[in-house]
């Protein structure tokens, strides 16, 4: 279905971005899914993190696959370049795009379904070249569009409407990034908007891919009593792990801070922190204390959200393959294809 043209009247007195840009200009077109739906509140996550770390719209590559999630590039970025791919096989379009044009900004917007199923063979690869973009998983735990069956993110024991438990493992993109070597990995509740909007900005600087899990709940399948993925139980089971903020690159402020007692340190902006040494405490740039924290929250029933883990050393697909620093597509066709002539002084074996 078609989304609803917004009107593009807007308020004078809206705030504007360093671009001059408004969060109207960051929005799509109407929804058409369910009133409540969780992945509406990712919707306005994406788009308030957009705008605040003014992005050229015209710089933004929206992908999707199949699904209720497919729908949520169509309602952000409005100016964006956007392609809606067949179900799973979002993973090698947005591959190429961002082979294409390395200055683009590609988000990825998945579901469950879309990316723990037919789509997982795609999404382990994506993370194996480490493509730079952004990918969202908007977690529900069912197929909305096929009227509520389990899909591979649902818990044991987990209940449909009609209170079939379901008894099969879930598979869990925090732990499927861990094992596959993603360098970062988050988890967010739509229903957290304050969270949400610093991990999208994170994400959006992040050299690399960036996964973010968004338990996003379906309102109309998926939001009982005896659901794992409702409104209810997330905020009931939600364990806030880091507290997430995003502080744009800088020139870097050094200081040393004792052991004990406080020390002031002068921010760019003017402003003065006071820093304190705290105990040893959660290290998400540690891939093995986060898959033993994982492991350990999970078996207290608990959703741990938040920046969970990080590698900011590793390389991107354009650094692994050593492209050309001019996005591909500002490339003049003499250079890409330079004729037999020019091939056949080139030795190969």
């Amino acid at each position: 279905m078609p989304s609803i043209v917004k009107p593009l009247v807007t308020h004078p007195g809206l705030e504007r971005n360093a671009l001059g840009l408004t969060i109207r200009d960051y929005e799509g077109g109407m929804s058409t899914l369910c009133a409540g739906c969780g992945h509406d509140s990712v919707t306005a996550a994406i788009t308030h993190a957009l705008w605040e770390s003014d992005t050229p719209p015209h710089m933004i590559a929206k992908l999707s696959g199949i699904g209720c999630s497919a729908k949520t590039a169509a309602y952000f970025a409005r100016g964006a370049h956007g392609f809606n791919g067949c179900h799973g096989r979002m993973p090698p379009i947005a591959t190429g795009a961002s082979a294409a044009n390395r200055d683009l900004l590609c988000i990825g917007i998945s579901g469950d379904g879309d990316s723990l199923s037919i789509g997982l063979g795609h999404l382990a690869h994506l993370v194996r070249r480490n493509v730079r973009m952004v990918y969202v998983i908007e977690n529900n735990g069912v197929y909305g569009l096929t009227k509520g069956q389990f899909s591979a993110s649902a818990d044991v024991g987990s209940t449909t409407k009609r209170g079939e438990a379901n008894h099969l493992q879930p598979i869990d993109p925090i732990f499927l990034g861990l094992s596959v070597g993603a360098t970062f990995l988050a988890r967010g509740f739509s229903g957290d908007k304050r969270q949400l909007v610093p991990i999208f900005r994170a994400a959006m600087a992040h050299r690399g891919l960036a996964v973010i899990d968004v338990i996003s709940p379906c309102v109309t399948f998926n939001d009982h009593e005896g659901s794992t993925k409702s409104y209810l139980f997330t905020r009931q089971h939600d364990v806030q792990m880091t507290v997430t903020d995003f502080v744009p690159p800088a020139e870097e402020i050094s200081a040393t801070i004792p052991t004990e007692g406080v020390v002031s340190i002068p921010m760019h902006d003017g402003a003065t922190l006071r820093f304190r040494s705290v105990p040893e405490g959660y290290d998400p740039t540690d891939r093995i204390a986060v898959m033993e924290h994982l492991m350990s929250a999970r078996g207290r029933g608990e959703i741990v959200t938040g920046l969970l883990y990080v590698d900011e050393q590793s390389s991107d697909l354009h650094e692994l393959g050593n492209t050309t620093e001019k996005p591909l597509t500002q490339v003049p066709y003499e250079q890409l294809c330079p004729g037999s002539a020019a091939l056949a002084g080139v030795g190969f074996r």
